[in-house]
């Protein structure tokens, strides 16, 4: 199933076969999943001026291929911000947790530019596509256009973590105009930063992750974007690294933290 199709799925009914085409080994894809919740959430706030702020996502436990049922609970609506929870569920078990926020503008006389400044990467018409190898690279990567600009791929036992490049949804995965659901969806792709000193295939998946959107989305879904990720800090099995998403014009439109278990 394509990623606006499997929106509108979740947009019509709180319980649904989860969509195919987007497993990551042993479970369904993160981004996909917290994607669907965002799609809920927006479906249930109905409020289009009140653009989203962050969510911060819990993975519980694996999602699965099967029945799912998505929750959401409005928990405070202020004059501004509205801010609530949605979960996911699978045989009656929290599966996954969001809690976001969605705000109006507000006026305010305070304004600092102090954002993270945008790599110099080539063109990814310069650089190769991150290729597709049957039962190495998780199914979910097929929705997705990859170009690594900087550092190594995963798994090549380099002394150095993280990475960045160029990327967007495959043409015919997502089309229109661009939000935040389909934000949420790609800003989750790119493996965890510290995949590349691993000496051999092993798992790495998020656990805690939250991203703040940094301003309202003005993109289509066949829009390129840059990112890049640093890890700040690995060890006891567990990695944090932090990462940003740029527009091709250099606007940063989103940060992104995660804590990331290590199974090297």
């Amino acid at each position: 199933m394509n990623f606006d199709d499997a929106l509108a799925l979740v947009a019509q009914q709180a319980e649904f076969e989860m969509p195919t085409g987007w497993g990551q080994g042993r479970t369904v894809y993160g981004g996909f999943v917290a994607a669907l919740l965002m799609e809920r959430a927006l479906i249930m706030l109905d409020d289009p001026e009140r653009e989203p702020l962050s969510a911060s996502i819990t993975f519980v436990g694996p999602v699965q291929h099967q029945r799912a049922k998505i929750t959401v609970e409005i928990l405070r609506e202020g004059s501004a911000v509205t801010t609530l929870e949605a979960r996911l569920w699978q045989n009656d078990q929290v599966q996954t947790i969001m809690l976001a926020s969605f705000g109006k503008c507000r006026n305010s006389q305070i304004e600092i530019h102090q954002e993270a400044s945008v790599p110099a990467y080539p063109s990814y018409h310069q650089l190769e596509a991150m290729p597709f190898v049957e039962g190495l690279i998780p199914e979910c990567f097929k929705q997705y256009e990859l170009y690594w600009a900087e550092g190594k791929l995963p798994f090549h036992a380099s002394q150095h973590a993280d990475f960045g490049g160029w990327f967007r949804f495959k043409q015919d995965v997502a089309i229109g105009k661009m939000r935040a659901s389909h934000m949420v969806a790609l800003a989750d792709i790119w493996p965890p930063g510290i995949t590349p000193v691993f000496p051999q295939p092993a798992p790495a998946s998020s656990l805690t992750w939250h991203l703040t959107f940094i301003q309202p989305l003005s993109l289509t879904c066949s829009d390129w974007l840059i990112y890049q990720v640093q890890t700040s800090c690995a060890k006891d099995g567990y990695a944090t690294e932090s990462a940003y998403i740029w527009d091709a014009h250099g606007h940063l439109l989103a940060s992104s933290q995660q804590t990331v278990t290590i199974f090297a």
